[in-house]
């Protein structure tokens, strides 16, 4: 449904509740009462006349939401006895962008196949409403929605949900293949269990959403889940701490799972800006970690405090021998062959076995930016 300005006014007033309630008070919430009923002039996959979910203007109290300062090391598993291997080989090797989206209102993983041919449906109607879609001459598009079973790691947690667009060009041969032109996915990986018990039976939190291909086909993608499903979208650019954590978890792993190399990237407030690769020997950025979390330790929480003395540690080896402060300017980046992040929000996954560790984080980053 199309959102009126009343609506902005409670989805803001939810969120000034979202974030300052005391926390240990009850996370029950009910679910809204019946509404007056309001008319779409499209439906794309939900009535046409149907009642506003009023989300945003649910009574009772909601869970806190609060930045960790320690969380476990990273631990290897075998992802796929659980999950099939195709479906990983789906989300492993490619660059994806990161956003965040708030609860989907009525989303039933049993729909899967009607959520294909309603977006396949709006994408082909937008296009021909003349919405540029960066693709070349395709004669149609055809959308396909796969549960990624095996994923989720607590009860809590919705299963997630891969999402690919084919299409084949108008001057293709009979006996060509659609070609793959969009990918995306939502997930929740180990989610607030407080926040998403809060949430009324109708909502389902698949809080990050990752993509790959043009950007029309992205925000047509969005445009199709924000009308319905009533929720919003926003872009997840990640931070320096939180790839301080990745750092430090992946160098963690190099015993078991050598890891290749470190590499880091700077940017530095210099005129002209300065950027800075920095990689470091796996062995030795190791060594330096586990003389500050050894690797014989009882504990298997690492601390904000052990990150930080290991990324500070890196940057004054770099001192020592190029008089460069790092310190002084922002990691954008960190690489290793278990998988990368940039700043701006845009991650790979290079090796499945610790796909939780990283999917954990990111999820917490996209609850985290979607109560800001």
């Amino acid at each position: 449904m199309f959102k009126s300005s009343s609506c902005l006014f409670f989805f803001f007033l939810w969120l000034g509740v979202f974030l300052f309630i005391m926390e240990g008070r009850g996370s029950a919430v009910n679910t809204p009462a019946s509404r007056p009923v309001t008319r779409r002039s499209k439906s794309y996959g939900r009535s046409c006349v149907e009642a506003p979910s009023y989300f945003w203007q649910t009574p009772g109290h909601l869970a806190v939401l609060k930045i960790p300062t320690s969380r476990g090391t990273a631990k290897s598993q075998t992802i796929t006895n659980k999950v099939d291997p195709e479906h990983i080989a789906l989300l492993v090797k490619n660059e994806w962008k990161l956003s965040y989206v708030t609860p989907l209102h009525h989303f039933r993983h049993t729909q899967l196949k009607s959520y294909s041919k309603h977006l396949s449906a709006f994408i082909v109607a937008e296009k021909q409403q003349g919405v540029a879609v960066e693709v070349g001459l395709e004669a149609g598009f055809k959308v396909t929605f796969i549960a990624v079973l095996g994923l989720a790691e607590t009860d809590e947690d919705a299963e997630t949900v891969f999402i690919q667009i084919q299409s084949k060009l108008v001057f293709a041969a009979v006996a060509d293949a659609p070609k793959v032109v969009w990918r995306g996915w939502l997930t929740c990986v180990n989610g607030d269990p407080e926040y998403l018990r809060s949430l009324p039976p109708d909502f389902v939190s698949l809080p990050l959403f990752c993509t790959s291909g043009p950007e029309s086909l992205t925000t047509l993608v969005k445009s199709w889940f924000e009308r319905a499903f009533d929720c919003n979208f926003g872009s997840l650019a990640l931070n320096s701490t939180t790839l301080n954590w990745l750092a430090a978890l992946w160098t963690g792993c190099h015993p078991t799972c050598n890891i290749r190399h470190l590499k880091l990237a700077w940017s530095l407030p210099t005129q002209p800006p300065l950027d800075v690769s920095y990689t470091v020997n796996p062995q030795d950025a190791w060594e330096l970690w586990n003389s500050i979390h050894p690797e014989e330790s009882t504990d298997d929480l690492i601390d904000i405090k052990e990150v930080q003395s290991f990324i500070n540690g890196l940057e004054t080896h770099f001192f020592r021998h190029f008089k460069i402060y790092l310190s002084a300017g922002t990691l954008v980046k960190v690489s290793t062959v278990l998988g990368s992040a940039h700043l701006d929000g845009k991650i790979k996954i290079g090796n499945s076995d610790y796909i939780t560790t990283l999917l954990t984080l990111l999820t917490e980053c996209a609850l985290l930016k979607m109560a800001t």
